[in-house]
């Protein structure tokens, strides 16, 4: 399947911040800038004409702040909220804003929160997952089915493995390395020793951790490159 690359585009006030988007948005094979607005008020008259499919929008602005915009806008596009302050954090998940980016943005964060865009694009438009979405594993005894799409992370525990996904963990006789070459390259990537994350799922990284949902797993210095490129990339099956 082909890429997906989405329409978006920026309301803030700031015209620094916004070339700064602007920068970020064409050098990311992912994005097409479509709209740019430095306050709200023109964005809503526009918006409600224009097909968007993400908007980079901030939250402190003259007369109509970024909720005010979200509030009248009858088709909601997916949110990534850009601010300077974190009180509003709470409040823009309220309005299920796929990130929460606290200026000045980092490279490393922007894309990590448009791969999650782009990932809930695809979902959201493809008819669901192939029937093959799916591994069988063996676990206590019992042949049983993983879906590819609810598995988080492999942990290596000697000569067994630990699969946890949303709603289980199975303990499974295997290598890592064996297991790897199971998963398809372009979902799951092995960032240290013991540890293989579905890409999908990953929420923010640093030089250390990857973070998925409320865990941090341990980042091999030498995988950094690698998983940047990675979640660059938006190869989701």
């Amino acid at each position: 399947m082909d890429k997906p690359v989405l329409k978006c585009a920026i309301v803030d006030d700031s015209a620094l911040q916004r070339l700064s988007i602007v920068r970020l948005i064409q050098n990311h094979q992912s994005l097409k800038l479509v709209a740019e607005y430095n306050n709200a008020i023109e964005a809503n008259s526009d918006l409600s004409e224009r097909e968007v499919d993400l908007i980079f929008l901030d939250i402190e602005m003259p007369i109509l702040s970024g909720f005010d915009l979200l509030d009248n806008l009858s088709s909601r596009p997916q949110i990534i909220f850009v601010t300077g302050k974190t009180k509003y954090a709470f409040k823009a998940f309220n309005y299920d804003a796929i990130d929460y980016l606290k200026k000045p943005i980092s490279k490393e964060r922007f894309f990590n929160a448009v791969y999650k865009a782009v990932s809930y694009f695809k979902m959201k438009n493809e008819e669901g997952f192939d029937d093959e979405d799916f591994i069988f594993v063996k676990s206590n005894l019992k042949k049983r089915k993983v879906f590819l799409s609810e598995l988080k992370y492999v942990e290596a525990l000697g000569d067994y493995i630990k699969i946890i996904t949303e709603n289980d963990s199975l303990i499974v006789l295997s290598t890592m390395k064996s297991f790897e070459t199971v998963l398809p390259k372009e979902r799951f990537l092995r960032i240290h020793k013991s540890y293989i994350v579905n890409l999908s799922k990953v929420l923010r990284y640093n030089s250390k951790f990857v973070e998925i949902k409320q865990q941090q797993l341990p980042l091999s210095r030498n995988r950094k490159p690698e998983l940047a490129e990675a979640l660059n990339n938006f190869i989701i099956h």
